[in-house]
């Protein structure tokens, strides 16, 4: 509890002290009026002070506004009808308080997950000065910088591990509390805890470019991005709160006006006066305008924990209404851990082929590339390179030591006229051609990973009506795939631009409120990513691209993360229809039976505050959804 809320708490527990002395004191006339004066201005000195402020301002109807005018109303109104209740005043905004005071509670319990989060923000970096450690402002190391991190420190910077051996705690980013282990060469991101080893980084970027940095300002925009929910409340607030004052003003003159001037009855006016003043507490529109941004709020926060980061409650929402989620297959569902399984119908020896194969795409950095310069072994000769050529969706062409090698799927060995092998074992088939001669195929294959399945099977359960894959691999390893993970529909074969065409033709599938959701690794993603109703980028701890493009980014590479953020969404959704529900039927019969003089001020107290902390305790529940 911070330095205000223990104020209030004070304040709130001195009100009802004084409140419940007094009715045990024998005073009556001007001192039992100042000693409740005293008491209401203790408890609600604040209220009324922005009240002022905001009818100075020329913004009057607020919360605050019909809280002062109901209470000091309710004063008045004991003063004329000299009846010395005073207390239904004093409740009304000492309960006031208390409601606020809960909702406070519950901003700070949402606003814990978030700091959480924002703890990962380095406070230093040291740099290694004539044999000493020197604190910098993480700001100030230039890229190539070697900064030092020894254990228990926040990695300050992006970069590679230039010396040492250690482990990292991820939690903060990822949720995962598992250490992740590095070593010389290892790349690292900014944000994770040093558990272990000292260890010396070569820096790869400023710090306004670096991972905690882009998480940060993620995070802290997050509020900005308003759901269709919290926009309608607003509109609803700015039109209910004026008309709801301007009916409390009909309520207290217009039936005392017509019972004199057409019934020739007595006009009432302080029975019609306390009508109105209770239905101006009734009215006050808390328990919508605080509990669903604090629902949203709450959500977000529950997840930023489980490494789910939301960039708007908007996206939370439309989360929240996805039918159709379509995967990218490498990186996404499999591991994008490529290794040669097999090298057939080969003229030349297999390590030659791999030889040329490994120096033919020595200039790419596609996990394909990788395998076969993994499966060489040997150290890559870039002079005996010439003439390079990566023709997209197809392979590369290039000279190999004055010899023409092309490297590609079926669709480059049509494209160069050669004929070749079909395989028919399960993986990616790089075609070799020599000299315009067909050479044998290599068989690459990807491993699926673990939770992929049960990540498919938990979307299903959680109301995904279809899943869908899309791949640029070759139809029967794509398929091979679909199948055994159970994912629907698979499109294979697919040029960057092809996804894009896809998701196109499946959103125009969808029908009323259905959202499309669009799960990709982030990299080469990001044209589908921005095109879906939802992107969610997974597995994408230190990717700029996934973190820019997608509206929902999970840091780790665990597929069941997915159906996490939709249960998360869903549930937070679940509590923001279930408050707009309790609060707008309560608000409403006490409206009519303030109305009609049935309701009371007590009955007033507690559709207004009793309803504020029923919603803002149910609103806290968003932030429970670790074992979801």
């Amino acid at each position: 509890m911070n330095k205000k809320q223990k104020k209030r708490l004070l304040r709130i527990i001195i009100c009802a002290v004084m409140l419940v002395g007094l009715q045990f004191i024998p005073v009556t006339g001007i001192v039992q009026l100042g000693l409740y004066l005293i008491t209401y201005l203790i408890i609600g000195y604040d209220i009324l002070k922005k009240a002022g402020r905001g009818i100075l301002n020329r913004q009057v109807f607020d919360e605050n506004f019909l809280m002062s005018i109901a209470t000091v109303g309710a004063f008045i109104q004991a003063v004329y009808t000299r009846s010395g209740d005073y207390v239904e005043g004093i409740a009304v905004m000492l309960f006031y308080q208390i409601g606020e005071l809960f909702q406070n509670y519950a901003v700070g319990k949402s606003r814990a997950n978030i700091s959480a989060l924002m703890d990962i923000r380095p406070d230093y970096a040291n740099i290694e000065v004539d044999g000493a450690l020197k604190q910098v402002d993480p700001d100030e190391v230039a890229i190539g910088s070697i900064i030092v991190v020894q254990p228990g420190e926040k990695v300050p910077l992006d970069g590679i591990v230039a010396d040492g051996i250690s482990s990292l705690n991820t939690s903060a980013l990822t949720g995962e509390s598992m250490p992740r282990d590095v070593r010389e060469g290892d790349e690292i991101i900014s944000g994770c805890i040093n558990m272990t080893g000292v260890l010396k980084i070569r820096t790869t970027k400023d710090f306004g470019e670096s991972t905690v940095s882009k998480i940060l300002d993620l995070v802290e925009n997050a509020s900005s991005r308003k759901s269709k929910s919290e926009n309608f409340i607003s509109r609803f607030a700015k039109i209910y709160t004026p008309a709801v004052c301007y009916s409390a003003l009909a309520l207290a003159v217009l039936p005392p006006i017509i019972r004199v001037a057409f019934l020739g009855l007595p006009a009432e006016l302080g029975v019609w006066t306390y009508r109105a003043l209770t239905f101006l507490v009734v009215s006050c529109p808390c328990a919508l305008v605080i509990s669903i941004p604090l629902s949203f709020f709450a959500g977000i926060g529950g997840a930023s924990k489980e490494g789910i980061l939301v960039k708007g409650s908007n996206y939370l929402e439309a989360l929240s209404q996805a039918k159709y989620v379509v995967f990218d297959k490498t990186g996404t569902l499999t591991q994008g851990v490529f290794e040669v399984s097999g090298v057939h119908h080969n003229k030349l020896e297999d390590s030659l082929l791999l030889e040329y194969a490994a120096l033919a795409e020595c200039a790419s950095s596609h996990p394909i590339s990788k395998s076969l310069q993994k499966a060489y072994g040997k150290e890559i000769d870039r002079s005996r390179v010439s003439d390079l050529e990566e023709i997209s969706g197809h392979g590369i062409v290039a000279k190999v030591d004055g010899k023409t090698i092309a490297a590609g799927n079926s669709k480059l060995m049509k494209k160069l006229g050669i004929s070749y092998a079909d395989c028919h074992s399960v993986g990616t088939i790089i075609h070799m051609a020599i000299d315009g001669e067909y050479a044998g195929h290599i068989v690459i294959s990807d491993v699926v990973k673990p939770h992929s399945k049960e990540a498919v099977s938990a979307l299903k359960k959680a109301g995904v009506e279809k899943t869908i894959m899309l791949t640029g691999d070759a139809d029967r390893v794509a398929k091979q795939v679909a199948a055994e993970l159970g994912v629907d529909e698979v499109h294979s074969e697919l040029l960057p631009g092809d996804k894009v065409a896809e998701v196109e033709k499946l959103l125009s599938l969808k029908k009323g409120k259905e959202q499309l959701a669009f799960v990709g690794d982030g990299i080469n993603d990001a044209p589908v990513l921005t095109r879906a109703d939802i992107g969610i980028a997974m597995g994408a701890m230190g990717s700029d691209a996934a973190i820019e493009a997608a509206d929902i980014v999970l840091m780790d590479d665990n597929p069941l993360q997915i159906a996490k953020a939709i249960k998360i969404s869903r549930k937070c959704i679940g509590i923001v229809k279930q408050n707009i529900i309790l609060a707008l039927v309560v608000k409403f019969a006490c409206l009519a039976l303030s109305a009609i003089g049935i309701a009371n001020m007590w009955l007033a107290i507690f559709a207004d505050v009793g309803v504020m902390i029923i919603s803002v305790l149910n609103a806290i529940r968003a932030l429970r959804v670790h074992k979801l």
